[in-house]
């Protein structure tokens, strides 16, 4: 599909036509969020590695976890999540404790800094998306307030529903 097509089934895809197949919209979306998550973090001055972002937020959202949960949920290797454990250690973003269910387990939690950092790095990037979302023309604004209750459905897990 040349150039053209790809505007015509914007266009289509934006007008809601049933026509649009759900490969079309996934890639599109993939490709649009994607580039988004990209670009913000390029914009961004984020001092946190992604991985050590992430597994800050999962912690905050899930914890406290054992270093195998956090591997786990994250999609890495323990000896992975140990080295990301270490460095965010040394930054003071984490805390461990001993595991009350296993004496030779530890729980990390977030640590005061890492929720100061957390919040630091949320602000920053909401603040990019408004300056970006202030490029956007009044209807185009209302369409993605339309779309948000359907984008945050697809954040939900299948193992959540």
């Amino acid at each position: 599909m040349g150039d053209s097509g790809a505007h015509e089934s914007a266009r289509t895809a934006v007008a809601g036509r049933p026509d649009v197949p759900d490969d079309e919209i996934a890639s599109r979306l993939r490709l649009a969020v994607g580039r988004l998550n990209r670009r913000i973090r390029i914009d961004g001055t984020d001092s946190l590695p992604p991985l050590q972002l992430s597994a800050l937020v999962t912690v905050e959202q899930a914890g406290p976890l054992r270093l195998s949960e956090l591997a786990r949920r994250e999609g890495v290797t323990a000896p992975t999540m140990s080295r990301v454990l270490s460095a965010l250690d040394e930054q003071g973003m984490v805390q461990r404790a001993p595991d009350p269910g296993d004496a030779r387990g530890v729980l990390v939690s977030v640590s005061e800094a890492g929720r100061v950092k957390l919040r630091e790095v949320r602000n920053e990037r909401t603040a990019l998306i408004a300056r970006r979302l202030d490029r956007l023309d009044a209807g185009q604004r209302a369409a993605l307030e339309a779309a948000l209750p359907a984008l945050e459905s697809l954040i939900i897990c299948e193992d959540e529903e």
